[in-house]
């Protein structure tokens, strides 16, 4: 018998400010009680959530949560995505607050909502609806983030990676890895095989394509903290190992400042910790062998008079050498006889040749950084280049400890290390996963935008001879994965839609 006075109500929307703040209250206000004009109703507020007036629009969005009731809600929340694109931050925050609301009602009806705008809204509102994922999914309390809605959550991310820029795979990832069912081994081994699918290990690695490097590197990034003793990384070190490692000079990158070759190493040494049985590892371990020798020179001729035949000294890489050394110790753990039976004799010498005449550098620059950093404590310690020399005695020692094992007979693999950009941390209950005799168990910072440059300064100790690029360094970069869709790396493809409430 009202229904011709809520219809009045309805029709104010059309009229001047005050009957549309009249409006935006009671159509909510009475909503429940006319469900034959539903429809007409959502309408109403939908004009009001998009009117000139700020004041209107903002009291007609903080209002929409009321309509979520029943078959409603998924469009209301469908909706409200759609309105995250709002550049006034009361309004944007109003929106953020009625779709958390919603969520607590119904959270798959909202999450519908929102995976319906993530896959085919526009650019900005699928921009801003995984942020909104990314940023409060972990505020709900666990009564709303059931086991249900969290396998819900990874269905539905798993669409949405088939066509994600490198951004949004970083935000899917730190998503889903929050998800408390993937917490398990057996979640964490789910994660590793949707970054592994991500990086497409099954295609041919091109050193010379930037997007396929970038790609890569962005995806092993991920998948470094989720290695574990029984998570292992095995895909991983396999075809670093088989496609990279021999085209290590070869590869390309857009990124200004950025070591790739060093960051490919970096990598490869942190995930080594954690490699199960791999197939071809005496193969695999010749490669990192080999690429190993390009990096440990032999000593310079000298004349007969006990002087250098005019030949420079080779440079020493220590970097380099130490994420090498450390990927070829933990792999030879695996195949202990790989020195003394699967090399000739005259390699192995010269192998030996060129361990001792690192090691005697070595001794130099470990004396030099010792003495250079003796009796500074404190604020002495924080200066730019303290800091780097304290980096470059980690890194020195580290490769006198492995160099010290491998001159054993046989050559022994049972020494530590903490690897240099690695923080030395207490084992606390998010590590007991790593393996106690591992280095690589604590996941990286935060990833940054782009190199931290100052942090990758060179050490020059008095000789002259010193690699670059000390400072950790942690690798986000922008653009699409999976090829060919016109952004970035291949952003997606271009969606011009208009209102589609």
């Amino acid at each position: 018998q009202y229904k011709d006075a809520y219809q009045v109500i309805l029709d104010g929307v059309k009229g001047g400010a005050k009957e549309k703040r009249l409006a935006a209250q009671f159509i909510p206000k009475f909503f429940k009680h006319f469900p034959e004009l539903a429809d007409s109703a959502i309408n109403a507020q939908l004009d009001l959530c998009e009117d000139e007036d700020v004041s209107i629009r903002r009291q007609a969005i903080k209002e929409l949560p009321q309509f979520a009731t029943g078959d409603n809600l998924p469009r209301v929340a469908d909706i409200l995505t759609q309105l995250l694109q709002s550049d006034d931050s009361a309004e944007f925050n109003l929106v953020n607050n009625a779709l958390l609301s919603i969520f607590k009602m119904d959270a798959k009806g909202t999450l519908g909502g929102l995976f319906s705008q993530i896959l085919q809204g526009e650019d900005i509102v699928r921009e801003r609806a995984i942020k909104f994922l990314s940023t409060k999914l972990k505020t709900l309390p666990e009564e709303v983030m059931t086991k249900e809605v969290e396998e819900f959550i990874l269905t539905e991310s798993k669409k949405v990676l088939e066509d994600v820029t490198g951004e949004e795979f970083v935000l899917f990832m730190k998503i889903l890895s929050g998800l408390k069912s993937l917490q398990t081994v057996s979640g964490r081994q789910q994660l590793v095989e949707l970054v592994a699918e991500q990086a497409d290990l099954e295609q041919t690695f091109n050193p010379s394509d930037t997007d396929c490097v970038d790609r890569l590197l962005q995806c092993t990034r991920q998948a470094v903290p989720l290695f574990s003793k029984n998570v292992h990384s095995t895909k991983f070190v396999t075809y670093f190992c088989e496609h990279v490692l021999p085209n290590l000079s070869s590869l390309t990158t857009l990124v200004e400042g950025l070591d790739i070759q060093l960051e490919v190493l970096k990598l490869l040494a942190e995930m080594s910790s954690f490699c199960g049985d791999m197939e071809k590892l005496e193969s695999n371990l010749k490669k990192l062998f080999d690429k190993l020798l390009e990096y440990m020179p032999l000593p310079p001729e000298e004349a007969e008079n006990g002087e250098n035949a005019g030949n420079e000294e080779p440079k020493l890489q220590f970097s380099y050498v130490e994420c090498l050394l450390y990927s070829f110790h933990q792999l030879g753990r695996k195949l202990p006889d790989f020195l003394t039976a699967k090399l000739n004799a005259e390699k192995l010498k010269d192998f030996k040749i060129r361990l001792q005449y690192f090691a005697r550098g070595l001794q130099v620059y470990i004396r030099q950084l010792r003495l250079a950093l003796q009796g500074k404590t404190g604020e002495a310690l924080k200066t730019e280049e303290n800091k780097i020399k304290v980096v470059a005695l980690k890194i020195t020692n580290n490769i006198n400890v492995l160099i010290k094992d491998l001159f054993h007979i046989p050559p022994s693999y049972k020494s530590t290390v903490t690897l240099s950009w690695k923080p030395v941390q207490k084992a606390d209950a998010s590590q007991k996963r790593a393996s106690e005799d591992t280095t690589s168990s604590s996941p990286p910072k935060k990833a940054s935008a782009g190199p931290k440059r100052d942090a990758r300064q060179i050490y020059n100790p008095p000789s002259g001879k010193y690699s670059s690029n000390l400072g950790s360094f942690s690798y986000e970069q922008r653009g699409g994965f999976r090829g060919g869709r016109g952004r970035g790396w291949g952003g997606r493809g271009n969606r011009s839609r208009g209102r589609i409430y």
